[in-house]
């Protein structure tokens, strides 16, 4: 079957870093590019480089030491922004150039006090100043989840003619359904006759819940890149997270997709994102969460130890994960509490784990879990018995 390549365009350093609490440094910002470069991400937004001197030097220091990956730089459709990040990505063997401006009636309205043509002509002449730099420029239409959808295929169409290389579709606020969104991209390969010169980006907010659903809708509909954050970082409720997109394309392989991510490392560099960032992950976070593979319902333990398969989709070793967990609570049941006697030694007769069990859920009710040290003081009253 004929596959796909979905570019992962990773903006950790750049979306990421805009929570509050997970500002980087400069050498925490290369160490972590590194990392995603070897994790198998093609394009790092390192960050916003006329924002602030310590952003230029990053996206600066990036750019000499990143090899494989493109490294990206944000800017407005301002000409000092696209020199600013020109200058920064000088010593990029891939630059790319991000530039754009809001194209929703209320952006053009409240933020620009503008009109629907004069923000066309500001688009285009940012692509423009962009490629008298670079030759990868992307262009993000901001807001373009609630941008009337024949205005924005005019806005994509002109800034493709323009140069622009790659094209950013951004649910902003996080607002679309998925349905909405990925007719939003076909209405895009549809309606834009010079879209097959560049590729269509998701770029999703998480503010429904919303940001995973959208981007795969987004590729499905004939995108063919995503853009995303380790762990889900981003601004308010968070971007698209990039461990779940990469294993919802591997594990639907009937979707026809690929992606470059070495899906072992994503636990490892979920791990080191949160310490480096100093976020921790949610423990029922998909993929990366500590409980992602832990099973403590009784009739969900009983099935997992018959055929891993029944309650578990993906293999732990598959995304670098510690291994599956029987976690015993007050809802366990037999099969687990011997599953995990055995673990530490000991093999008891189906009649000596029913009497364990008793004593067992005597104690499972007054804490959230049993522990390996409850367990050695029941095995040591059934032995002494």
């Amino acid at each position: 079957m004929k596959t796909d390549k979905i570019y992962i365009f990773d903006t950790t350093l750049r979306d990421g870093e805009q929570v509050p609490g997970c500002k980087l440094n400069t050498k925490e910002k290369l160490d972590l590019a590194l990392q995603l470069e070897e994790l198998g991400v093609d394009i790092i937004e390192a960050g916003f480089p006329v924002s602030s001197p310590g952003d230029f030097h990053s996206v600066e220091e990036i750019s000499k030491v990143v090899r494989r990956s493109s490294v990206c730089a944000l800017s407005r459709a301002v000409k000092a922004d696209i020199e600013a990040a020109g200058q920064a990505l000088k010593k990029a063997k891939h630059p790319r150039i991000h530039t754009g401006i809001g194209t929703s009636d209320l952006h053009i309205r409240a933020k620009f006090n503008s009109n629907r043509e004069e923000i066309i002509e500001r688009a285009v002449q940012a692509v423009k100043w962009a490629r008298n730099l670079v030759a990868d420029v992307e262009f993000y239409a901001e807001d373009a989840g609630r941008t009337e959808n024949a205005y924005l295929a005019r806005v994509i169409e002109a800034v493709i003619k323009a140069g622009a290389t790659v094209v950013n579709i951004p649910d902003t606020t996080g607002y679309c359904l998925p349905h909405q969104y990925g007719e939003k991209i076909a209405y895009l390969v549809n309606h834009v006759s010079n879209i097959d010169k560049a590729i269509i980006s998701c770029h999703c907010h998480n503010d429904l819940g919303l940001a995973t659903a959208n981007s795969i809708a987004g590729v499905i509909a004939g995108a063919r890149q995503i853009e995303c954050t380790i762990n889900g970082l981003g601004e308010r409720a968070g971007n698209t997270a990039l461990e779940e997109v990469v294993m919802i394309i591997r594990q639907h392989a009937d979707l026809g997709f690929t992606t470059s991510i070495k899906a072992p490392s994503l636990n490892p560099i979920s791990r080191l994102v949160a310490d480096t960032m100093r976020m921790p992950v949610q423990p029922n976070k998909a993929i990366v969460g500590a409980n992602a593979f832990s099973h403590s319902s009784g009739i969900h333990q009983d099935g997992f130890l018959k055929d891993a398969q029944t309650y578990e989709i993906i293999n732990p070793d598959e995304v670098g994960a510690d291994g599956s967990k029987i976690v015993l609570t007050a809802r366990s049941g037999r099969s687990a509490l011997a599953h995990r006697f055995r673990i530490i030694g000991y093999d008891f007769t189906r009649n000596e784990i029913d009497i364990l069990y008793t004593e067992f859920l005597r104690l499972a009710d007054t804490k959230k879990e049993v522990g390996e040290e409850d367990l050695l003081e029941l095995a040591k009253m059934t032995v002494s018995a």
